[in-house]
């Protein structure tokens, strides 16, 4: 019989717990502290960049993926970079050192593996849906690769706990939500926010955490609303290959001020599976 004992967790304690967690490198701060800044040439970030030989091989492998179709290697940081672009070198960095900085937990549960293919899923969609729309997609990866970080820091404070919850969800066969409320007393989009503020990430990105699952219930801007609907589309195209995984709650209202039609999403689908096909190749 499973034990589904409660496990009453503060935000308090959640924050104690963060900053036991270990620190983002300086490199790393800079860039998600920093999306909006325009400034930003591919001279600093390469610079920047060019000390960490493991993110130099990510951005290498990159450029020469199929999805690029180079017809000449490119075998200099400069020349994968020049041919990246600002945003997507930024992103690889986001992705690459987020997926490093948390632990693996004792939580048999819990599909790590998973988890990071449907996060960079999604972070992928969210960049596509807002390129579409004509937004300011540097935000959107950001906002996509870590609506759902909030479940690494339950999982990663409290792997025993944690575990709990995800053996009552397949028992009830509730909604997650629900479940880490039940054993724990607080959700992922709790801990997500807290551990986005202590990380001192923009205000776009802490809205659309907040508001990923119910974007109508929030008075927040349409990137709550890009990340909810790209979070439904990589559930639907099974990109994180789990097979628990399941198809979320779909908000009209999210859906309604995209206003993307059938030939948007259709092309939507295309890029997002192309692109998360080289971005998992190199970085899980």
């Amino acid at each position: 019989m499973t034990d589904n004992t409660e496990f009453k967790v503060q935000l308090d304690d959640i924050v104690k717990k963060i900053k036991d967690l270990p620190t983002l490198p300086e490199v790393a701060m800079e860039m998600l502290q920093n999306l909006e800044d325009e400034e930003s040439s591919l001279d600093m970030v390469t610079e920047k960049i060019a000390m960490d030989h493991s993110i130099t091989a990510k951005l290498l492998r990159l450029a020469n993926s199929s999805y690029y179709g180079n017809n000449s290697k490119v075998v200099t940081l400069q020349q994968a970079t020049a041919m990246l672009g600002v945003k997507n070198v930024k992103n690889l960095i986001r992705l690459t050192t987020l997926a490093n900085k948390f632990p693996t937990a004792n939580c048999p549960a819990f599909n790590f593996k998973a988890f990071w293919r449907h996060s960079i899923a999604t972070a992928v969609c969210a960049e596509q849906i807002s390129r579409t729309l004509h937004m300011k997609h540097d935000f959107a990866f950001t906002a996509g690769l870590l609506h759902d970080i909030g479940r690494l820091v339950l999982v990663t404070c409290y792997p025993a706990n944690y575990d709990k919850v995800l053996r009552y969800q397949a028992n009830t066969d509730c909604h997650l939500l629900d479940a880490e409320r039940s054993i724990m007393h607080i959700d992922h989009v709790d801990a997500g926010l807290t551990l986005a503020i202590h990380w001192n990430f923009s205000e776009a990105v802490c809205d659309a955490i907040r508001g990923h699952h119910h974007p109508e219930q929030e008075n927040l801007n349409a990137l709550a609303s890009v990340v909810h609907i790209a979070n439904a589309i990589v559930h639907a195209l099974d990109l994180s290959q789990d097979e628990k995984d399941r198809l979320p709650l779909l908000s009209q209202a999210a859906w309604d001020t995209l206003g993307l039609d059938e030939a948007d999403y259709v092309s939507i689908f295309h890029e997002t599976e192309m692109r998360f096909d080289a971005l998992n190749q190199i970085v899980l």
